[in-house]
């Protein structure tokens, strides 16, 4: 069934949320393409996604645990404690660097017919979470090996879970508008993942952050979530700043509500400019 497209006067803004859910399969289209795009003619296709994060709880355990001599919390692997936190930040690294450049790449798309806009970060998100289910399968793995299995914590995972969709959602959302109208953010995206990584704690732990310190670091909203993720995989072990989960989860909804509106603000503006 074709989607009915209501062009009704001082209905726009509730006509164009009906619409997201009438062109859902076209959402279900846009991610299952992307993921199919990802993978395609690559030489070990989806185990780039185990091999990469992988690669980086190595580097991070020798560097930090090794070389500088950081201690991990408890009796919790080194190891495990950076692939705790490899979770969500490859999972909100990636939604960044793809949702940057989702319009950009269905530009033909978007110049020639009519849906909401907002499906397309959207699906990007989506399709991120993909890599994220299969890092979570070495997550398992590593547990096993080290026969450090989670306990009754794990079970308020899905909503740091949720915390990561709404960051990664909400900073692509910006990024994928201001990217539309100023070219030069796709070279400041690849800078932005960077730098996120030596300040969020992916290879180290928040407790060595120096009290003083604490409240300017949390404003990262990256801290609480990953922070988060660790406190529930692994058994409660690490330290958890209740405060700066608080603190995400306003940073977060602040980010998703700042950036549909930005994005909602420019997107009549997406065809002609794109």
């Amino acid at each position: 069934m074709v989607p009915e497209l209501i062009i009704e006067p001082g209905r726009a803004e509730k006509n164009y949320w009906r619409d997201l859910w009438r062109y859902r399969e076209l959402f279900y289209f846009l991610a299952w393409r992307d993921i199919l795009v990802r993978y395609k003619q690559t030489v070990i296709g989806i185990a780039w996604a185990v091999i990469r994060p992988f690669l980086t709880v190595v580097v991070f355990t020798v560097v930090f645990s090794r070389i500088a001599k950081l201690p991990a919390p408890g009796a919790v692997p080194y190891a495990l404690l950076v692939m705790a936190a490899m979770l969500p930040w490859q999972f909100f690294a990636t939604s960044l660097s793809e949702s940057s450049n989702s319009l950009i790449g269905n530009a033909n798309l978007i110049s020639k017919i009519y849906f909401p806009r907002l499906i397309v970060p959207a699906g990007s998100v989506i399709t991120s979470f993909v890599d994220f289910l299969i890092t979570l399968g070495l997550m398992a793995v590593l547990m096993l090996w080290y026969r450090f299995l989670p306990d009754w914590h794990i079970f308020l995972l899905p909503a740091f879970l949720i915390l990561a969709f709404g960051a990664s959602f909400g900073a692509g959302l910006w990024l994928c508008a201001l990217n539309v109208e100023y070219r030069d953010f796709r070279y400041i995206v690849p800078f932005i993942v960077q730098f996120g990584l030596y300040i969020s704690p992916v290879g180290f732990s928040s407790a060595i952050v120096p009290e003083k310190w604490r409240l300017l670091y949390s404003l990262n909203p990256m801290v609480g979530v990953i922070d988060g993720f660790r406190w529930s995989l692994l058994r409660g072990q690490t330290p958890l700043d209740w405060s700066a989960v608080l603190l995400s989860c306003g940073l977060v909804v602040a980010l998703v509500g700042s950036g549909i509106w930005y994005f909602r603000k420019m997107e009549k503006t997406f065809a002609d400019v794109i």
